[in-house]
């Protein structure tokens, strides 16, 4: 029995889009854990343009500590290999997190070179989430 092959199927018979996924999805996934781990290192340590902006959005400033942390174990969450409701719950986080940063911004009329971050960041978190593998996705079972 022949086996056909196509553009879209490799010598393995794995489908290339399943490649292409894999490599979109740890693309992002680096950028996204680098832009969060630098943003949660920055908000812990209180550095004054962090606090600067933190006061201009119309937030208490102790709150940077409390983002940073947040940043740094979703970061861990997304990176380690199992644990699938915590990936949910840190990509939920990081979602929510850089929503509420950009709508922030939006409203008080801020300037694009103070958006794009959090606009950036959403945008990889939801790359990020859309392509991961399956074994990184909850799995619902039928009764």
């Amino acid at each position: 029995m022949k086996r056909i092959i196509n553009a879209e199927t490799n010598v393995m018979g794995r489908t290339n889009m399943t490649k292409r996924k894999k490599i979109i999805y740890w693309i992002a996934t680096v950028w996204l854990a680098l832009g969060m781990l630098s943003a949660g290192i920055v908000q812990i340590m209180r550095m004054d343009a962090e606090v600067y902006m933190m006061t201009h959005l119309g937030y208490p400033s102790y709150f940077l500590i409390i983002l940073g942390a947040s940043k740094i174990l979703g970061v861990i969450a997304i990176l380690i290999p199992k644990f699938p409701l915590l990936k949910e719950w840190a990509y939920a986080g990081f979602f929510y997190t850089m929503l509420g940063a950009l709508i922030s911004h939006l409203v008080l009329g801020d300037p694009f070179s103070d958006i794009y971050q959090s606009l950036l960041l959403l945008i990889l978190t939801g790359v990020s989430w859309y392509f991961r593998p399956v074994e990184r996705k909850i799995k619902f079972y039928d009764k």
